[in-house]
């Protein structure tokens, strides 16, 4: 025979009230709510700089959705795994631009400390340029009337960064002059580890776009949720070209 020690009798007069109360509950309201999952493909600096920290507004505002982030690599063309939503880096006309941003030149105090001064756009003929397949610079120079190739990868030496974020912090420490969006680069901006030593900026190769997969109500959601998200880091960003943030 089964018999109840006297700490299991203890035990059951505490949880008796509690088991009383779930014995009482409607069966359609003991089960929780079924939840509803989205995975999100995005790029590496896109998620770092622009989605991670806003991430808590999403699920503020939508605590029924479970997302999943997972990472592309764009310059390898790798899309990662089947996402229900997709931010993609590539040129106009995938879907719905997410940042319509500018680019221009950026490095930290202490490297332009080192050089001499920069007055103009050709003045960066004297300075280290950071260079990254990702953000050509053949844009701004064009922009700035320069005739000058691409920077090369094959001659001179230095390092090829492949990723927009890692350009930025390579930025930040000294190691050079970067080609960057101030969308990416807000917060260092705003600290001062990062300046712009020229307002004249020019619209970049690529743009993050928007692309929804999936049909379902909570894929639409985060869509919708994120053009306005990045609208407005987009005026943040706009504000911080034009020296009123």
């Amino acid at each position: 025979a089964l018999l109840t020690t006297a700490a299991g009798k203890e035990y059951l007069q505490q949880v008796a009230p509690v088991l009383g109360l779930l014995t009482a509950m409607p069966q359609h309201r003991r089960s929780a709510a079924p939840v509803k999952r989205l995975r999100l493909s995005t790029p590496p600096t896109f998620a770092r700089q622009v989605l991670v920290p806003r991430l808590e507004d999403f699920a503020r505002a939508h605590p029924d959705i479970d997302l999943e982030v997972v990472l592309s690599i764009p310059h390898l063309d790798h899309a990662g795994p089947e996402a229900d939503v997709e931010v993609r880096h590539g040129p106009p006309g995938l879907g719905p631009v997410l940042l319509h941003d500018r680019v221009l030149p950026m490095a930290a105090p202490a490297l332009l400390q080192r050089l001499p001064l920069l007055r103009s756009p050709e003045d960066l003929a004297q300075a280290p340029l950071l260079r990254t397949p990702i953000e050509p610079w053949a844009p701004w120079f064009r922009a700035a009337g320069l005739p000058w190739p691409e920077p090369e990868f094959d001659r001179g030496g230095g390092v090829r960064l492949v990723d927009l974020g890692l350009t930025l912090e390579a930025a930040v420490l000294g190691q050079g002059v970067a080609l960057g969006r101030p969308s990416l680069a807000a917060h260092w901006l705003r600290a001062g580890t990062l300046v712009m030593p020229f307002a004249l900026h020019a619209e970049p190769a690529q743009r993050y776009q928007l692309l929804v997969h999936a049909t379902q109500p909570e894929a639409q959601a985060f869509g919708g949720w994120l053009l306005q998200a990045c609208a407005a880091l987009e005026r943040d960003a706009h504000a911080l070209i034009s020296g009123t943030a």
